[in-house]
């Protein structure tokens, strides 16, 4: 696991919001606190959906629940809090997998999260990785962690190892 405190929070909320950066994410879940507490979750409904259209993933990209989320905070004063999870989509998960070397497969890994929490001051990106099979090995988390940290350089996000 990886935290990095985010040094420039008005460029990353602003990269978060209102930016594409972080739209091919999955959005696993989030809660904001304003005047009220909103909790959402990204569980994609397949029922909602005809057999045609229905998404093959579990959860919805980021880039479909961001205006909600926008909406949510925005205005004069600053939310009190928020924590979004993101996990990487299935389909950047294979390609990570296919590049890395390693022994692993798609389907033995739950995900690779990337999470970011606000506390009213300061702003703090996770990582974590969930398994379905029991290994000591910890070169996943490694390569997740080094992963996060070439993307966030990649996109300008400023920030300092916690």
């Amino acid at each position: 696991m990886l935290a990095l405190r985010i040094l420039d929070l008005k460029d990353f909320t602003g990269k978060l919001f209102l930016g594409d950066v972080f739209h091919h994410f999955s959005f696993v879940e989030a809660s904001f606190t304003t005047f009220i507490t909103y909790t959402l979750e990204g569980t994609i409904q397949k029922e909602f959906y005809d057999n045609e259209t229905r998404p093959e993933h579990p959860y919805c990209y980021w880039e479909e629940v961001r205006p909600l989320c926008y909406a949510i905070i925005k205005g004069k004063r600053t939310p009190l809090h928020f924590k979004i999870v993101f996990q990487l989509a299935p389909e950047n998960l294979e390609k990570l997998l296919a590049r890395s070397g390693l022994s692993l497969r798609p389907e033995d890994v739950f995900g690779l999260y990337l999470n970011c929490q606000f506390d009213g001051e300061h702003l703090l990106c996770t990582t974590g990785t969930s398994l379905k099979i029991f290994t000591l090995d910890k070169s996943l988390d490694h390569l997740w962690d080094d992963m996060v940290k070439r993307f966030f350089r990649q996109q300008g996000i400023i920030f300092e190892e916690s």
